[in-house]
């Protein structure tokens, strides 16, 4: 799946699911993935610093990083270290089909 589909989709979940964080200037979203390779959790939000991403992969964090270049970039990574675990095309094709 391409850059840009993804960070429209993902964007557009944001905007359906997202939560306050409790100050009304932080809101986030999570979507969580179970896989035979593990469990991973993606956390976007967005506050006054920018857009973040939280990764956690099996309840652990592994990644906060600001931005989408920073996002594809550790998630690239993120492949290699955990093989199986992100599919950028079944997530997000998954997360397009609730939106």
């Amino acid at each position: 799946m391409e850059r840009a589909d993804i960070q429209r989709i993902f964007e557009a979940y944001f905007e359906k699911y997202k939560k306050t964080e409790g100050d009304r200037t932080s809101w986030s979203a999570f979507w969580t993935e179970m896989t035979g390779e593990g469990v991973l959790e993606l956390n976007l939000t967005k506050c006054p610093e920018g857009t973040t991403f939280k990764i956690f992969v099996d309840k652990k964090k592994v990644a906060e990083v600001v931005g989408w270049d920073a996002y594809f970039e550790t998630m690239d990574g993120l492949a290699e270290d955990h093989p199986g675990l992100y599919d950028p095309d079944k997530i997000f094709s998954d997360m397009e089909a609730i939106i």
